[in-house]
C-alpha cells in the first residue's frame, strides 16, 4: 500500500510539469471552443482527489491535532484562497501558459511571498505531520518545490496560441 499511496501522492505533478511544459498540446487536446484552464481545473480536482485518497489511506487521525496544525492549517488555506481569489481560475490554473492575458496582482501575499500557492499548500501539508508519515509530507513537499522550480522561468515563446 506504501509504494501506491505514493504514487498517488505525486500523481499531480508530472501532469503540472507537461501542461507547464507543452502548454500548446493541452490546448489542442481541449480542441475549439473549450477553456483550457476550466478543463486543467476539472482534472486538476480529480487528480487532487486521488492524491488526497492516497494520503488518508496510510494516514492514522487522531483528535485533538497539536497546536502547529492550527495556524499552519489556516495560513496555507488563506494563502491558497486569496492567489485563488485575485487570479480566479484562468490565473490559478496556467491561463498565462494558455494565451490568456493574466494580470500581475501586486496585493498580499504576492511580492511578499514566492509562489504562495504553493507555499500555502506545503504550509497545510506539513500541519498534517501527526497524522501522516513524514515521507508522505516529504514527497508532496517536494513535488511542490519542484513545480516552484519548473515555474521559475517560463519562456513567453513557448505560450500556447489560442485555437480560432
Amino acid at each position: 500500500m506504501g509504494i501506491l499511496a505514493g504514487i498517488g501522492v505525486l500523481l499531480p505533478f508530472p501532469f503540472y510539469y507537461l501542461l507547464w511544459t507543452y502548454p500548446q498540446s493541452w490546448v489542442n487536446l481541449c480542441g475549439k471552443g473549450r477553456d483550457p484552464s476550466k478543463v486543467m481545473a476539472l482534472v486538476s480536482h480529480f487528480i487532487k482527489l486521488i492524491q488526497f485518497v492516497s494520503l488518508f489511506s496510510v494516514s492514522s487521525f487522531s483528535w485533538p491535532p497539536p497546536l502547529y496544525f492550527w495556524p499552519l492549517f489556516a495560513f496555507g488555506q488563506f494563502l491558497n484562497f486569496r492567489v485563488y481569489q485575485l487570479l480566479g481560475e484562468s490565473g490559478t490554473y496556467y491561463g498565462v501558459r494558455f494565451g490568456k492575458n493574466i494580470p500581475w496582482v501586486r496585493e498580499f501575499p504576492f511580492g511578499f511571498i514566492k509562489d504562495p500557492q504553493y507555499v500555502g499548500s506545503i504550509m497545510s501539508v506539513v500541519a498534517c505531520l501527526s497524522w501522516v508519515p513524514f515521507q508522505y509530507i516529504l514527497l508532496w513537499s517536494l513535488g511542490y518545490l519542484f513545480m516552484i522550480h519548473i515555474e521559475s522561468t517560463e519562456d513567453v515563446t513557448t505560450r500556447a496560441k489560442p485555437l480560432s
